[in-house]
């Protein structure tokens, strides 16, 4: 008998620095963001064979995140959470994605501002 194993893997508060926003005051200052990863894996391969090659390496996910947030500007922080999802989408094993990226006093009378978005892929599981 074959049973799902799904695994929730988490990134919380990544704390990473770019450049994000449109008007004279943001454009070429560094600005600090924090992010917020959930991922759900299977982990169905990774399980039947004792493998590496068949799990998840959320290491590798959390630095291609940090080079893509450091590496580019960003105008809206729609694109820049839209382009981490993209990131973490990007892995076979992902089922489900739920990005959050708060951008700390964006706002005068606020602590941040955040935009959270998802994504779901439906990938039939092989067995080898």
């Amino acid at each position: 008998m074959r049973t799902d194993k799904m695994a929730i893997i988490r990134i919380k508060n990544l704390l990473l620095r770019t450049y994000i926003g449109f008007n004279k005051e943001e454009i070429n200052k560094l600005q600090d963001v924090v992010i917020n990863v959930m991922i759900e894996v299977d982990l169905n391969h990774a399980i039947m064979h004792d493998s590496v090659e068949h799990s998840y390496d959320y290491k590798i996910v959390t630095k291609n995140i940090i080079t893509l947030v450091q590496e580019h500007k960003f105008k809206m922080l729609e694109k820049l959470t839209q382009s981490i999802l993209d990131e973490v989408m990007k892995n076979e094993f992902v089922r489900f994605a739920r990005v959050e990226v708060d951008k700390p006093h964006a706002l005068r009378f606020a602590e941040s501002v955040s935009i959270e978005l998802e994504a779901k892929q439906d990938k039939p599981t092989k067995i080898d």
